[in-house]
């Protein structure tokens, strides 16, 4: 067994000789092992199991006939609350494997896991656990008081940012949310969803912005799965079909926005 170190007069160990522990680097800091075999968000029988899930706990409603009216004061046929995940252990992992697995893919480490505030936050929280990395929240602007912060947590200049939002409608949140990152001097390599209404003015958005979007699940697949599982009659499909190729004239012709 080697000697201990000297010790000065006060005592204590004396550690001028001692070797500093290397820094970890970028491509370290991820754990060795990576998201579990059957996390591949890139299946379909994976993006179906957790459309028919979101369905089932009531996180994705259906009512073609009966519209929601969203806050915006359109009319929709469909209202989704990702929010009610939370209450599902198993669902909400299976939500935190998928963004696992987009992770790894990626070409570049992540430095920070970013979630939108709110919904984002709490699949932020346990992806950054996962992947032993910090977590910051996005408010959906600036307080009016104290530090006036928008981010919340520490974001640094030159750092690689993914952003974890719940749902993407239009794409203004999320891509609010990343201007916000980008301020601060930090890159957003992706943006990773729960759930999105595949919605051209969304495409268009990410496209002009250059930031990637990742989601475990669709609305195509979701209506795949509602009209195999026979949850609705057929003209409903239809109407379905009709807001996803043009919300605002489907919610103008139904009484809305």
């Amino acid at each position: 067994m080697p000697d201990p170190l000297p010790e000065d007069d006060e005592g204590k160990t004396d550690q001028s000789n001692a070797v500093s522990p290397p820094k970890p680097t970028r491509s370290s800091r991820l754990p060795p092992v990576g998201p579990p075999e059957h996390a591949d968000p890139h299946d379909i029988n994976a993006r179906r199991a957790l459309a028919a899930d979101l369905l089932q706990i009531g996180a994705v409603s259906l009512s073609p006939q009966d519209p929601y009216t969203w806050s915006s004061g359109m009319k929709s046929p469909i209202y989704c609350d990702n929010r009610v995940t939370l209450g599902f252990p198993r669902i909400r992992g299976a939500i935190r494997d998928g963004f696992h697995r987009f992770v790894y893919e990626m070409d570049v480490t992540p430095d920070v896991v970013a979630g939108t505030a709110t919904a984002g936050i709490p699949h932020a929280a346990w992806l950054a656990d996962r992947l032993h990395l910090p977590m910051a929240y996005i408010r959906g602007e600036a307080k009016s008081h104290g530090r006036k912060n928008r981010i919340e947590g520490i974001v640094e200049s030159g750092q690689q940012v993914v952003l974890v939002e719940d749902l993407i409608s239009t794409g203004g949140s999320a891509l609010s949310a990343v201007h916000a990152i980008q301020e601060a001097g930090a890159t957003v390599p992706a943006v990773v969803a729960i759930f999105s209404y595949e919605l051209d003015k969304a495409k268009q958005a990410f496209d002009d912005a250059g930031v990637p979007l990742f989601t475990l699940t669709d609305f195509s697949t979701l209506i795949d799965v509602a009209r195999r599982e026979n949850d609705l009659p057929v003209d409903a499909f239809d109407s379905l079909s009709e807001w996803r190729k043009d919300p605002e004239a489907w919610s103008s012709a139904h009484g809305g926005a």
